[in-house]
């Protein structure tokens, strides 16, 4: 579906991760700030994560897995008042 895959060949970074068919939905992944995002990632000596060798925000199946882990992580949260 349209809404789950694009790419943006027009970025001044594609190709990104070395992938050639890249889904740049989610760019800027919506699970980084997760401890158990379930992705490959390091953390560096600033404590940030470094995510660049992580495909799961880019793949065909990414879309369902982060929408997924997002509700996940969402029901774990008491409401906002």
């Amino acid at each position: 579906m349209s809404y789950k895959f694009f790419t943006n060949k027009e970025c001044e970074y594609y190709p990104c991760h070395d992938l050639m068919n890249i889904n740049c939905l989610f760019c800027f992944c919506p699970l980084y700030y997760l401890d158990n995002c379930g992705g490959i990632y390091t953390v560096l000596e600033d404590g940030m994560k470094d995510c660049s060798k992580c495909i799961i925000p880019h793949s065909e199946n990414g879309y369902d897995y982060i929408i997924k882990k997002v509700n996940e992580n969402s029901k774990k949260k008491p409401p906002m008042e």
